[in-house]
C-alpha cells in the first residue's frame, strides 16, 4: 500500500508539473486552454473553471493540455477566434509553450532543494573512518572487519580521517596490515592483506586498479542550517548534478556502457518510491527531483510525440519559414509512436523480469 501510494504521490505530482508547465506558458501567451488533465482514459472527477475544464482521468501514466487550435491544418477558426488558436501564434510561441513541460521539471527539483536546504539544512558528509559496508568474499569480509568497525590504526599509525584509510591501503603494496578497529566500545586488531581490484565510476567503467581491502565509508551526514542565497545556491547545484549524471547516463546506454537491461518503468518507479518512503521523507523528495530531472530530458529527445521531436519540428519551421508538409509530420509521428512503445514494452519487460528475478 505504501509502495502504491508513494508511486502516485510522485508520478501525479511530477505529471502535474510537467503539464502545469505547458499551461502557464499557453496562459501567458494568449492561447485558449480546453482541458487540463491528469492522466488518460474516462474522467474521474472534473470542474470547469473559465474557459479550461480540469480533470483527473483513469490512467495515471502521463496527462496532457488541449490547447485551442492545436493542429496546424485546421482551416475553421473563425478570424475572430485566431488571437486564442496555438496553430496561429508565432513559432517561438509556441516553441516555449512546447518547452515549458520539460523546462518546468527541471526547474522543480531548484524549487524542492531550495526548501530542503532552507528549512532542513544543506547535507555536508562527515569525514569518518567508520566502515558502512564490507564487501562478500573480500579480503577485509575474510578477515573478519565488519560494518560499524571505526579504525582507528593502520600499522601503528593513527587514522583520524577516511583518506588515511585510503592511502594506507593503496600504498601498502599488498602487505599485510595490521588494522586497530573499535567495536562494541572496545578496541580489537585484524590482520588484512589487500589485494589489487578495479575502481569503478557510477556507470560501472574502470577508472583504475589499486590494492584494495573492499569496504566502504558509513553515511554520515550533518544538516548545516543556510540562508536564501546559499540554499538557492546549493539548489541549483545539486539539480545540475543530476542533469549531468542524467545526461551521461543516457550517453552511456547508447554507447552500451550501462546495459539497456537496468532501464526501468512504472514498476520500478513505485518500487524505488516505495523504498524511499519507508526511508523517510527527505529520500523520497530526493528521488522525486531525480526523476523530474529523467522526465524533462526524456522529453527533451528528438523522438517525435514527444516535446523534443515537436521542438525538432518548430524548429524547422522557424529556419523554412513554413511548416513541414502533414505527410512528413505524420510519418515522422508514426515512427515515434513505434519507438516509444518498443521502448514502453521493454523496460515493462525488464520491470517483470527484474520483480520475478
Amino acid at each position: 500500500m505504501n509502495t502504491l501510494f508513494a508511486f502516485i504521490i510522485v508520478l501525479g505530482l511530477l505529471i502535474f508539473v510537467h503539464e502545469f508547465g505547458h499551461f502557464i506558458f499557453a496562459k501567458l501567451f494568449g492561447v485558449r486552454v480546453l482541458k487540463f488533465s491528469l492522466g488518460f482514459g474516462p474522467s474521474l472527477v472534473g470542474r470547469k473553471i473559465g474557459e479550461t475544464e480540469y480533470v483527473i482521468s483513469a490512467f495515471p501514466l502521463g496527462g496532457f493540455v488541449k490547447m485551442y487550435g492545436e493542429n496546424p491544418d485546421e482551416q475553421d477558426i473563425p478570424q475572430t477566434d485566431r488571437e486564442a488558436s496555438f496553430a496561429y501564434k508565432p513559432v517561438w510561441k509556441r516553441f516555449f509553450i512546447v518547452l515549458g513541460g520539460p523546462l518546468f521539471n527541471l526547474l522543480f527539483p531548484v524549487v524542492l532543494f531550495f526548501f530542503i536546504f532552507l528549512f532542513v539544512g544543506v547535507p555536508t558528509p562527515v569525514d569518518t573512518t567508520r566502515i558502512g559496508k564490507v564487501t562478500e568474499d573480500s579480503p577485509a569480509y575474510q578477515s573478519g572487519l565488519q560494518a560499524g568497525d571505526v579504525i582507528v590504526q593502520i600499522d601503528g599509525n593513527t587514522t583520524s580521517s577516511w583518506l588515511d584509510v585510503l592511502e594506507s591501503v593503496k600504498n601498502s603494496g599488498g602487505k599485510e596490515l595490521s588494522v586497530a578497529v573499535m567495536r562494541g566500545g572496545k578496541q580489537a586488531t585484524i590482520k588484512v592483506t589487500p589485494a589489487i581490484d578495479s575502481v569503478k565510476n557510477v556507470f560501472g567503467e574502470e577508472i583504475e586498479q589499486r590494492y584494495m581491502v573492499g569496504i566502504m565509508k558509513a553515511d554520515e551526514l550533518v544538516y548545516e542550517r543556510s540562508g536564501l542565497v546559499e540554499s538557492f545556491t546549493n539548489s541549483c547545484l545539486q539539480t545540475w548534478i543530476y542533469i549531468s549524471l542524467t545526461v551521461k547516463g543516457f550517453i552511456k546506454i547508447v554507447q552500451q556502457v550501462v546495459p539497456a537491461s537496468e532501464l526501468g518503468g512504472p514498476i520500478l518507479i513505485a518500487q524505488i518510491a516505495g523504498e524511499q518512503m519507508r526511508a523517510g521523507w527527505l529520500n523520497l523528495i530526493y528521488f522525486m527531483g531525480l526523476l523530474s530531472v529523467n522526465l524533462g530530458i526524456l522529453n527533451l529527445l528528438p523522438i517525435p510525440v514527444l516535446d523534443g521531436g515537436h521542438l525538432v519540428f518548430l524548429t524547422i519551421e522557424g529556419i523554412r519559414r513554413k511548416p513541414l508538409n502533414e505527410r512528413a509530420q505524420i510519418f515522422a509521428q508514426q515512427i515515434g509512436i513505434g519507438l516509444l512503445a518498443t521502448l514502453m514494452l521493454f523496460v515493462f519487460y525488464n520491470d517483470i523480469v527484474r520483480l520475478f528475478s
